[in-house]
């Protein structure tokens, strides 16, 4: 009757841990349904949101503006010049007017500035394409971490609830004498461990929260829900990835943008080159002379007036500038020099991508494969282990401290599979960002 009783009592506290256990279960479903609000984020909507508002790649688009103002100012003729001057005899009448204007032709130079200009231009564009890149995978990856810390305290949530419950129960029969002090106490300190690790856990998801929020460009205390899980963020990025084309790898904007470098120092040579060449301004000038004389002459009918006369003149000629002294050398020799280095810089940028697009490709792949080696055999065999030692623990075979330490292990393995998907989820991130792919 003393064995068949305790049998019974392990019976019963095993049904009560099972039906906690599977209320936890539905808990963690109805919270599942309602972690999605009509006006929630999802991964999306958090990419769009920070190539619209976050502050740093704002300034980095003013970039392509000051570009194009430049290339609209190179664009502009030199502006003519105007000179009037005027000479007075002391204590005399003579007198003389000058005006001159002078009209450079800008004859070889203006190709020049407007071709470096234009370089200029697209080499702003395709930073600001390659920071949207850059900010794109940083947005990805944070809302990853964000989930995925969500998911380990939704876990833990529901492990500190059941475990609260197990304990109350559990005392109850040993303050009943229906169960020895020791379960009461091993349940205790599970308990404890729990909410100690929910506590860090938590954390945790309010730190990945807020770096998720400076990338949107909101502040600490603004509330922010995602909607997206983790699980589903990587059934969506689910399948073949992305083809490697090395034709289109060429396209990535930080390669372009090393191309477009090389491109502005041969501009900046050719600016050197025309600068060191001859110039032309065309001039003229108009002089008005008024001169006289201390003798008086007849005018044509008989009366007498001052010697003297105004005087027009008309003058017109080019002015050369002779690139005789200073041909522009030192500057044509720095310049090449500055090719050279971004020629160099854009084959390290080249291989650097062909560099990530092999890394990223090979952790996509051992990533999802232990994921679906986690969601097909891991998980489903920890879970009948579970079962089994509980099964033990009803037949009298285990004791409570047998079901804490599967129990504890099952945790672990949930965890592991998070730890998984995250990094099936961040390889695949990494992969998108190292093939160029537009957010």
């Amino acid at each position: 009757m003393i064995g068949g009783h305790g049998a019974a009592d392990r019976l019963w506290t095993v049904t009560v841990i099972t039906a906690i256990l599977a209320s936890s279960a539905i808990a963690r479903a109805q919270d599942q349904a309602r972690i999605a609000p009509a006006d929630s984020l999802s991964l999306r909507d958090a990419i769009a949101r920070a190539l619209d508002r976050e502050p740093g790649l704002r300034a980095e688009r003013t970039d392509v503006d000051v570009a194009r103002g430049t290339l609209s100012q190179a664009q502009l003729k030199p502006n003519p010049m105007v000179s009037l001057g005027r000479q007075q005899q002391p204590g005399g009448t003579d007198n003389q007017t000058n005006l001159t204007v002078e009209w450079p032709l800008d004859l070889f130079r203006k190709a020049g500035r407007v071709s470096m200009a234009e370089r200029e231009v697209d080499r702003a564009q395709f930073h600001v394409a390659d920071r949207e890149r850059l900010l794109a995978a940083e947005v990805r990856a944070a809302y990853g971490a964000a989930v995925a810390a969500t998911r380990d305290l939704e876990v833990f949530d529901e492990i500190a609830v059941a475990a609260a419950r197990q304990y109350e129960v559990v005392r109850g029969r040993v303050d009943e004498g229906a169960a020895p002090p020791i379960e009461r106490d091993l349940l205790g300190v599970e308990r404890r461990r729990i909410d100690a690790d929910r506590l860090m856990n938590a954390a945790r998801a309010e730190a990945a929260l807020m770096a998720l929020k400076r990338l949107l460009g909101l502040a600490p205390t603004d509330t922010v829900t995602l909607r997206d899980t983790l699980e589903s963020l990587v059934n969506v990025s689910d399948g073949p990835a992305p083809s490697v084309d090395q034709a289109a790898l060429r396209q990535r904007p930080d390669v372009r943008e090393a191309d477009a470098n090389v491109q502005m120092a041969e501009a900046s040579i050719d600016r050197a080159r025309r600068d060191g060449r001859l110039d032309v301004s065309l001039f003229g000038t108009y002089t008005r002379m008024r001169t006289t004389f201390p003798q008086l002459g007849f005018t044509p009918i008989g009366a007498l007036q001052p010697i003297g006369d105004t005087f027009h003149y008309l003058a017109a000629g080019a002015t050369l500038t002779i690139p005789l002294r200073n041909n522009n050398g030192g500057e044509i020799a720095a310049t090449e020099a500055r090719r050279a280095g971004a020629e160099a810089r854009r084959e390290a940028t080249e291989l650097q991508a062909r560099t990530e697009v092999a890394v990223a490709s090979t952790l996509d792949q051992q990533a999802r494969a232990a994921v679906a080696m986690y969601a097909q055999d891991v998980r489903p065999l920890a879970r009948q282990n579970v079962d089994i030692i509980r099964q033990t623990y009803e037949l009298g075979r285990g004791t409570i401290a047998d079901v804490l330490t599967e129990q504890r292990r099952y945790l672990e393995i949930e965890r592991a599979y998070t730890d998984a998907l995250k990094q099936a989820y961040d390889a695949r991130t990494s992969l998108l960002s190292a093939l160029g792919v537009q957010p």
